[in-house]
């Protein structure tokens, strides 16, 4: 049996789309105008806007799994991780919650294996 499209699963392929499209028609934008991609980078161009699409779907991919993690492992104030993203950065942000999630996962009592 296959497993189901839950919700939260069919949200994480939405923004995957989503990704997809919307970094490769900047860069196809960028190859099109016959940009240099990495000096675009530095002085702004499509190659900037591709990262800026990549780095908002990850962030928001990852908002909701900090939110679906904490909700499943019981863990309090998950919404602070999100709050702080926007005044720190969300690469300090998710880490941080990882690093949370897995001390989480070690202090809860040991699942049986059956």
């Amino acid at each position: 049996m296959k497993p189901p499209w839950t919700p939260l699963s069919i949200a994480y392929l939405v923004l995957a789309l989503l990704g997809l499209i919307g970094t490769f028609l900047l860069n196809v934008w960028s190859v099109v105008l016959m940009r240099n991609y990495l000096g675009d980078l530095f002085t702004s161009g499509p190659a900037v806007g591709s990262i800026g699409v990549d780095l908002l779907v990850v962030a928001i991919a990852g908002c909701i799994l900090i939110v679906a993690e904490a909700r499943r492992l019981g863990m309090r104030r998950a919404w602070l991780y999100i709050l702080l993203s926007g005044v720190t950065a969300f690469a300090f942000t998710f880490p941080l919650f990882l690093a949370m999630r897995e001390r989480r996962l070690h202090s809860a009592p040991a699942r049986s294996a059956g």
